[in-house]
């Protein structure tokens, strides 16, 4: 199976992909992992490096569905031609694939989990909050088949409807 965990940065992605793939015994794979050690290599941070993130961790994630593991992606997937990495990874592989849309309606709450974050990332510079409004405001709508989840949630609840996503499939 071949899970992707979508948002804006600050919602909680990488913390619900982290526990889901532990509870899961899953791969986790970051979209921002990946493009950090593009960019500490010499890589110029740019479009193209994040695109190219995108498709390193797809590479990873066909490999491991290859080998019948369970791929968690933690991803902002915010255009339609970034989720059709995954659906192309999943049809490749044929593995189910599911959705989650993390959101966190409320302003002050997601500006506050944004400004106090603190990554290991090196080389990707942490974004603004004007840098997640002008991201918010140019997401694309959602064409295909997704789960929306609030980041309102309790992190422990958010696993626990996560699992049961994966278990009905």
């Amino acid at each position: 199976m071949l899970l992707v965990i979508s948002g804006l940065p600050g919602t909680g992605k990488s913390a619900l992909a982290a526990r889901v793939a532990q509870a899961a015994h899953a791969v986790h794979l970051s979209i921002d992992t990946i493009e950090d050690a593009l960019i500490g290599a010499g890589i110029p941070a740019s479009w193209t490096t994040g695109v190219a993130a995108y498709e390193a961790v797809r590479a990873v994630a066909e490999q491991n569905l290859e080998l019948g593991h369970t791929v968690v992606v933690d991803a902002v997937n915010d255009s339609e031609i970034a989720r059709d990495t995954w659906r192309r990874a999943a049809a490749a592989t044929r593995a189910p694939l599911t959705f989650i849309l993390l959101t966190l309606d409320d302003a002050v709450e997601h500006r506050r989990r944004l400004e106090d974050r603190h990554r290991d990332l090196r080389s990707i510079q942490e974004p603004t909050w004007d840098d997640v409004r002008t991201r918010q405001a140019e997401f694309e709508p959602w064409a295909g088949e997704h789960e929306r989840l609030s980041a309102h949630a309790p992190l422990d609840q958010l696993v626990a409807s996560v699992l049961h996503l994966i278990d009905r499939d």
